[in-house]
């Protein structure tokens, strides 16, 4: 079916409705009263030289401003960018100058945003392109005819924080856009009076067609909460599915864990249950064995049933889902050992065996995908690779990078991992693997091995290696806060994990506030980015241990 027929046409005859989170509380607007709105300010965006063929950069904060900006730029017929929010606690003269840098780039005719996203950025932003308010945009214009994208024309180009270099713009169609909601119709079997609830940034792939559009496809009522209000209070999230009766949600494991974990400990009840709950698609990073079972255990007395945790893969070029457990099944893993995979090997062994790690599946290929690779059958840690009915068509202003990753079709995603009956396990990306002396060593695993022996949370470290005369020095970069913290000995087990999980050294272990590594909006840390920060003397250290002299500092 039509992107436009669907999010257009039909919606002004749904009876669902979008809840956003606005001032302290959810308002409600029909999706057909959506549409209406935008339709009416589509001739405030064409006093701004939106149009047929032109570029319209957006700063999609959640909020009914943002959702109404999206749909009026292609009825407009304009090629919308997304642009990424500012992550709490980032620079804001750093976050600005990325905005500057993609308008460089982009040269879009108007970058638009909510006032606040606005307010905290210097006036003028970029020489060129003028910035203006969503609630600027007058939405009380004469209805005009939408004169959308044609369905093999660019009208989305996602532009991304980026969790290893340079930020890419992903071109997409609306018939890629309109393939991928339809397999996410189908993956969640979806139907219309169901309830969706979702806090993700709509600036990340997975908060825009996996929250807000596909509640839009669906006739679906879904409650948009932010990101905002998660990380001030992650347990809004469970009391929101709860309260509502929410049949979809989706999350990353990181806020899995958080919000289980401060879910348990602080609600005796919830306003509701979580037996209803259909899908929890978990992703946008590895997802860890250990955060599902977690997960169960804070939550069962809730309700939550371990079949509706749905571990997934995917990536803006796709879209989004690549592949996705499906609903009739429980998480699985494979054990794997544990120091043959943090060198590339694959060695299945006994879950309880002595450095055994639980490899969790990110399901099986979605309808619409083909996996290239890996193949079933090996011994190696693979690229994975695929094709797919929504496929980006590029990156926008990059040829080169375009033509090496676009093949005839099929995508590298500069991921790895491996394949068991039929089932995909991503390990990680080729950019996490370094070389030590002569052999390959995949970072994430040793980073996991460190979280383990250190009993920490799942994605608090980062391991960043520097080139010196002859060999590397590499730096643990660890979140733990700072009270009561014995940071000698912590560096000490840090550095037997590593040596015992990869044979590496550590140089020296860096400790953190919380929140202070930078990440991506979905919370991926940026490792290229700690990279630069600690060579730049960018962090402030809680303590530093000096694991040779063994001196915390």
């Amino acid at each position: 079916m039509s992107l436009w027929q669907r999010l257009i046409a039909d919606a002004r005859s749904y009876d669902s409705c979008a809840r956003f989170w606005v001032d302290g509380g959810y308002t409600s607007v029909r999706w057909g009263d959506l549409v209406a709105e935008a339709q009416r300010t589509v001739p405030a965006l064409r006093r701004l030289g939106v149009g047929p063929g032109a570029r319209v950069a957006v700063v999609l904060a959640n909020g009914p401003g943002a959702a109404r900006a999206l749909a009026a730029g292609w009825m407009c017929g304009a090629a919308v960018a997304s642009l990424p929010v500012r992550v709490p606690g980032t620079d804001p003269e750093g976050y600005a100058e990325h905005l500057r840098t993609i308008c460089d780039h982009l040269e879009p005719v108007a970058l638009l945003a909510d006032s606040a996203t606005l307010a905290g950025l210097p006036r003028p932003l970029h020489p060129t392109v003028p910035a203006h308010a969503f609630e600027d945009l007058a939405a009380d214009g004469d209805a005009v005819d939408p004169t959308p994208p044609g369905d093999d024309e660019v009208a989305f180009i996602q532009y991304s924080s980026g969790s290893t270099g340079t930020p890419k713009g992903c071109m997409l169609t609306p018939r890629a856009i309109a393939a991928q909601l339809d397999m996410l119709a189908r993956l969640t079997a979806a139907e219309p009076g169901e309830t969706g609830a979702t806090w993700l940034p709509w600036s990340h792939d997975m908060g825009l067609f996996g929250g807000l559009l596909s509640g839009w496809w669906n006739d679906v009522t879904t409650y948009y909460s932010t990101p905002q209000r998660f990380l001030m209070s992650p347990r809004t999230w469970f009391e929101d599915i709860a309260r509502y009766g929410a049949h979809y949600t989706a999350g990353s494991p990181t806020a899995l864990q958080v919000a289980a974990r401060v879910t348990a400990l602080r609600a005796r009840t919830l306003p509701g249950s979580l037996a209803q709950l259909k899908a929890a698609i978990i992703g946008a990073e590895r997802v860890h064995w250990e955060v599902l079972e977690a997960a169960v255990a804070d939550l069962g007395r809730f309700g939550l049933r371990r079949q509706a945790l749905m571990p997934a893969y995917g990536l803006a070029e796709g879209t989004l889902a690549v592949t996705a457990t499906p609903m009739s099944d429980e998480p699985r893993f494979v054990a794997m050992d544990s120091v043959a995979l943090a060198a590339g090997r694959l060695r299945r062994v006994d879950p309880d065996a002595p450095g055994a790690t639980k490899v969790v599946s990110a399901g099986t290929v979605c309808d619409g995908m083909e996996l290239i690779e890996p193949r079933p059958g090996g011994d190696r840690l693979a690229p994975i690779r695929f094709r797919s009915t929504s496929l980006a068509t590029g990156y926008y202003g990059d040829p080169d990078r375009t033509r090496r990753q676009f093949v005839d079709g099929v995508f590298d995603t500069g991921d790895l991992g491996f394949v068991v009956d039929g089932h995909l396990y991503p390990v990680g990306r080729s950019d996490d693997m370094i070389s030590i002396a002569g052999r390959n060593v995949y970072l994430r695993e040793v980073e996991k091995a460190i979280e383990e022996a250190d009993e920490l949370r799942f994605g608090c470290s980062t391991l960043v290696d520097a080139q010196l005369p002859g060999r590397s020095r590499l730096t643990l970069l660890l979140e733990t806060g700072g009270a009561r913290i014995d940071h000698d000995a912590v560096a000490r087990r840090a550095a037997t994990a590593a040596m015992s999980a990869a044979a590496l050294t550590l140089d020296e272990c860096v400790f953190l506030r919380r929140n202070a590594l930078p990440r991506t909006p979905s919370g991926k840390i940026q490792r290229h980015r700690c990279r630069q920060l600690l060579a730049e003397g960018g962090f402030a250290a809680v303590a530093t241990v000096q694991l040779q002299q063994s001196e915390a500092v």
